[in-house]
């Protein structure tokens, strides 16, 4: 039997017993990555999902002739996709139809300037040659090399591997991460290498997805910046829902039974072991293991007995707008990044004192105009982001009059910066506050999970393995090793190792 052959690895936690049936509640990223790495392993995996579509937060919403994805717009590392797809012999072109995005991001100042982040290291040194001056070039070329080797150092040892203690930290890596100045801040060695503010920012603003400021954050997470920065982004044809699809699509087509519309109420128990789950109609399905792919906290507290997740610290969260609109604007890309004047005191508003941002950053999507398809004929598709505060740390009601209120000042903010005419082009509107992403299940209501902060990093985050039922398993942003769809797709593979004993 399938149990038996299981494979321990010394030193690594593991499910212990029968492995053959595994139960994934959640066909979210990293559900579906972890089924599809098990199936690749001979499990018998049935995936339940509560939705009629797969993809948890990267689901999707259809209005009017628009599509909209509701969760990651952002897509980078494609050959984590890859993987999960070659653990069942497919491979990615066959499921996805991916456009590399050039340029990645653009960039729009408060002084009027703007900046293309190109991934191709020769031209990107170009650009910021001529909209900051040559050293801030050399600066640039310099940090690439550094951001590159963290992730060399950082990927194999601290990220894609399961770690159960602070010990398993210690390789010769962790003293070439210490020497590379990596637990220092990232602001700190964004400043190393960048010394106009234009370029200080646009390497250091993902720091907010790991849900801290650049001043806050350690220097391990320029990896961020790296993957999306330099290494590239990239958009599937039908939108980042197309990868939900596709990885469903190979997982059923080797074997994985999905069940949409199936919400699971709790997890059964006997003898400090799972046995099963239950569904919101009553039916029992039993399970060697189980695998949970809703937000940990969450899934700590509605699904397991006498359950709780530790206290934790959470990530801000964001006001998401769907906008499907008349109106195109032929000067913005894919991507875009809009800063206001304020830097770290826009961190400090949303983090630290809990308010809305007074002159908001913002990120706009555009996918449209990459994929028409997404939107009907001679219209677009807008994905507005504005960070702001989790319930957590300010409980505002947004089931009030603040979300109309706030959603016109995002529309009057973009008509500022150049979006003229954004609000009387408006065909669809759709706003996603913190209110909803609590309804979906998502602790604080921030789709980012827990911050990663020192001790909520590496082996301090959640374990992805329950400490008291050996056959519970956690995937997904809130265990190991964190946010982003990357992290997601890992968290996944690690997921599958702790059933299968595999270490890479």
């Amino acid at each position: 039997m399938m149990g038996s052959f299981k494979k321990e690895v010394v030193g690594v936690r593991t499910v212990k017993g029968r492995t053959d049936r595994v139960v994934v509640v959640g066909a979210g990223l990293g559900g579906l990555a972890c089924a599809l790495h098990l199936a690749g392993s001979g499990r018998q995996v049935t995936v339940l999902e509560r939705e009629s579509v797969p993809g948890g937060r990267a689901g999707r919403l259809s209005v009017d002739g628009y599509e909209f994805d509701t969760g990651p717009v952002v897509l980078t590392v494609p050959e984590l996709i890859a993987e999960a797809l070659g653990a069942v012999g497919e491979e990615l072109d066959d499921w996805l139809d991916l456009t590399p995005l050039d340029p990645a991001y653009r960039a729009y100042y408060p002084d009027g300037s703007t900046l293309d982040v190109i991934t191709d290291t020769t031209r990107m040194a170009a650009e910021i040659s001529r909209v900051c001056g040559p050293r801030e070039a050399d600066g640039y070329l310099r940090f690439v090399d550094y951001a590159r080797r963290l992730w060399q150092l950082e990927r194999a040892d601290f990220i894609e591997r399961n770690l159960d203690a602070p010990t398993d930290l210690i390789t010769g890596n962790l003293l070439k991460l210490v020497a590379s100045g990596a637990f220092r801040r990232m602001q700190t060695k964004i400043n190393q290498f960048f010394r106009d503010p234009r370029t200080q920012r646009i390497f250091s603003f993902q720091a907010m997805y790991a849900g801290l400021a650049p001043q806050d954050a350690l220097a391990i997470y320029t990896v961020i910046a790296y993957l999306d920065s330099v290494a590239g982004v990239s958009f599937p044809r039908g939108g980042i829902h197309a990868l939900s699809r596709g990885l469903a699509g190979a997982a059923e087509k080797h074997g994985v039974q999905i069940r949409y519309d199936t919400t699971v109420t709790r997890v059964e128990t006997s003898g400090g072991r799972a046995t099963g789950v239950v569904t919101a109609d009553g039916e029992l399905i039993p399970a060697d293991v189980v695998v949970l792919n809703p937000d940990l906290p969450v899934a700590y507290r509605d699904l397991l007995p006498e359950g709780r997740a530790r206290k934790l610290t959470y990530s801000p969260s964001c006001v998401v707008l769907h906008v499907g609109s008349t109106q195109g604007y032929e000067k913005i890309a894919h991507h875009n990044i809009h800063f206001g004047r304020l830097w770290k005191g826009t961190f400090d508003e949303i983090i630290r004192r809990g308010e809305l941002m007074s002159d908001p950053s913002l990120m706009v999507t555009n996918p449209s105009r990459t994929d028409p398809s997404v939107a009907p004929a001679g219209r677009h598709t807008y994905y507005v982001l504005a960070p702001v505060p989790n319930l957590d740390r300010a409980p505002f009601d947004w089931r009030g009059d603040l979300t109309a209120r706030y959603t016109d000042q995002l529309i009057g903010t973009l008509e500022e910066r150049g979006y003229v005419g954004f609000g009387a082009g408006v065909e669809v509107l759709r706003a996603v506050t913190p209110a909803e992403w609590e309804e979906q299940g998502m602790a604080a209501g921030t789709p980012f999970a827990s911050a990663h902060s020192l001790f909520q990093t590496g082996p301090f985050r959640p374990s992805n393995l329950h400490r008291a039922l050996d056959n519970v398993v956690f995937v997904g942003s809130g265990t190991q090793p964190g946010v982003g769809v990357p992290m997601v797709l890992i968290s996944g593979k690690l997921a599958a190792g702790r059933i299968t004993g595999a270490t890479r």
